[in-house]
C-alpha cells in the first residue's frame, strides 16, 4: 500500500487512535485500581485502629462488635474457620504491615476483604461487609463497547472507500475509450454518489462515441446520392429545369447536413423537443422533400391526423421510414395509412429475416442482398427518434406485404 494513498492515511489515523484509546484504558485501569486499593487499605487501618483502642483484657465486648459493625465489619475469632481463610489456596495478600506488639496482613479471598490481626495475646480477622461496585469491570465493558464502535467505523469506512479502486482502473481505461461500465448504488455517501455520476458520464460519453461513429458513416452514405446527381447534372446543358435539378441538390446537401447535426445532438445529448402540434400530411410532404423522391413512389392513402411532436426530428424518422420502405419493395412503391392515431408504412417485399429489434441495432444489416445500399443506420436512428417522442415501432408481415405501424 503507497504511503500517498487515502488508504493507508486511514489505516494509520485509525491504528495511532487505537494505540492511545488502549494506552488511555490501560492508564485509566491502573489509576482506579490504586485508588480502591488505597480506599480498602485505609478502611483496614481505621477499623485495625479502632480494634486495638476498645480491646483490652476482657476479650471481644458487645460494644466492640457493635462498634465493628457501625464500620460495616464483622468479627472472624473462631480458629478454625481462621485457618480456613489462611490456608485457602485462592488467599490473596494484599499487603503486611509488622508493628512492634502485633501483624497486620490485608487479605482477598472468595472477592471479600479482611483485616487479619495477629498478636501473642489475639487472633482475629475483621471481615468487611461493603459491597464494593466492580468499576473495574464496568471500565472493560466500557473499553470493549468503545473497541467495538472503532472497529465497526474502521470497517465502514474501509468498506465505503473500497470503490475508489475500482474507480481508479475503470478511469484508466477511459484513455482506451472503454466505456462500457456497470456502476449502480443506492448508497447516499460521497463517493457512491461520484460512482454514480461516473457511470452517467460513461454512458454519455458512450453515447457520444456511438453518434460519433453514426455520423461519420451516415454522412458517407447519405451524401453520396446528391453528389452523384450533382455531378451528373454539371455535364448538362446550363437550362432553367438542370438549374432548379442543381438547386434542389445543394437543398438536399443542406437539409442532410441539417438532419445529421440534430441526430447527433439527439443521440449523444438528449436533446430537448419542440413539441407542438403538427399535421400528417405536412409531415410527409417535408419527409418526401427532404429524401427527394418522386410522388409517385409515395401512395397517400390515410387520415390528415395531428400529431404532437417535434416538426423537424420526427420528420427525419418518417424520412428513414420511407427510404427503407421504397429501397427494399419490389415495386419501389410505399403506401402510407393510418389506423387510428398509428400511422402505417406497407411495401411489397420479402419478410425480415430477424426480429425488429436486431435492426435496431447499429450497423446491423441482416443477409439482404440490398443491404449493401444502406450502412444500417435507418432503423436505428427511427428507434431513437420514436423513443423521445413517447412512441414505438411495430413490425407484422401479411400477405406478401411488410407493415411497419408507428404506434402513439
Amino acid at each position: 500500500m503507497k504511503k500517498n494513498s487515502i488508504l493507508f492515511t486511514v489505516n494509520l489515523t485509525f491504528f495511532i487512535s487505537f494505540l492511545l484509546i488502549s494506552a488511555s484504558f490501560v492508564v485509566l485501569y491502573d489509576v482506579h485500581q490504586k485508588r480502591e486499593d488505597f480506599f480498602i487499605h485505609k478502611r483496614g487501618a481505621e477499623i485495625s485502629r479502632m480494634f486495638f483502642d476498645e480491646y483490652n483484657d476482657d476479650g471481644i465486648t458487645q460494644k466492640l462488635k457493635e462498634d465493628t459493625e457501625r464500620f460495616n465489619f464483622s468479627i472472624i475469632s473462631d480458629d478454625k474457620e481462621i485457618d480456613t481463610i489462611i490456608n485457602s489456596k485462592n488467599l490473596k495478600i494484599k499487603r503486611v504491615q509488622n508493628k512492634r506488639n502485633y501483624n497486620l496482613e490485608y487479605l482477598v479471598f472468595n472477592d471479600k476483604h479482611f483485616v487479619h490481626i495477629s498478636s501473642p495475646k489475639i487472633n482475629v480477622i475483621l471481615q468487611d461487609n461493603t459491597a464494593f461496585t466492580n468499576d473495574i469491570n464496568i471500565t472493560i465493558i466500557i473499553y470493549i463497547a468503545i473497541l467495538g464502535i472503532f472497529l465497526f467505523l474502521y470497517f465502514s469506512i474501509i468498506n465505503k472507500l473500497k470503490p475508489l479502486k475500482s474507480l481508479n482502473a475503470m478511469v484508466k481505461n477511459f484513455g482506451n475509450e472503454e466505456f462500457d461500465v456497470e456502476i449502480s448504488t443506492s448508497n447516499e455517501d460521497e463517493i457512491s454518489k461520484l460512482m454514480n455520476e461516473f457511470g452517467k458520464s460513461a454512458k454519455k460519453l458512450k453515447n457520444i462515441k456511438e453518434s460519433r461513429n453514426i455520423f461519420i458513416r451516415n454522412i458517407m452514405h447519405e451524401l453520396k446520392t446528391p453528389i452523384t446527381k450533382g455531378k451528373f447534372l454539371i455535364h448538362l446543358p446550363a437550362t432553367e429545369e438542370n438549374s432548379d435539378k442543381m438547386q434542389k441538390v445543394f437543398y438536399r446537401l443542406e437539409s442532410l447536413i441539417n438532419e445529421f447535426a440534430a441526430i447527433e445532438e439527439l443521440i449523444s445529448t438528449k436533446k430537448e423537443l419542440q413539441i407542438k402540434e403538427y399535421f400528417l400530411e405536412d409531415i410527409i410532404d417535408n419527409s418526401v422533400d427532404i429524401l427527394m423522391c418522386s410522388e409517385e413512389e409515395v401512395l397517400k392513402n390515410f387520415e390528415n391526423i395531428k400529431l404532437h411532436v417535434d416538426f423537424d426530428i420526427f420528420s427525419i424518422a418518417i424520412k428513414n421510414l420511407l427510404d427503407n420502405s421504397i429501397k427494399y419493395s419490389k415495386d419501389k412503391k410505399v403506401t402510407i395509412k393510418t389506423e387510428g392515431k398509428n400511422i402505417v408504412f406497407e411495401n411489397s417485399s420479402d419478410k425480415l429475416l430477424y426480429p425488429l429489434e436486431n435492426y435496431f441495432e447499429p450497423f446491423f444489416r441482416g443477409n439482404n442482398v440490398k443491404s449493401n445500399q444502406s450502412f444500417g443506420l435507418g432503423l436505428y436512428i427511427i428507434k431513437h427518434i420514436l423513443d423521445a417522442h413517447a412512441m414505438s415501432l411495430k413490425y407484422e408481415y401479411l400477405n406478401g406485404v411488410n407493415r411497419f405501424k408507428v404506434e402513439q
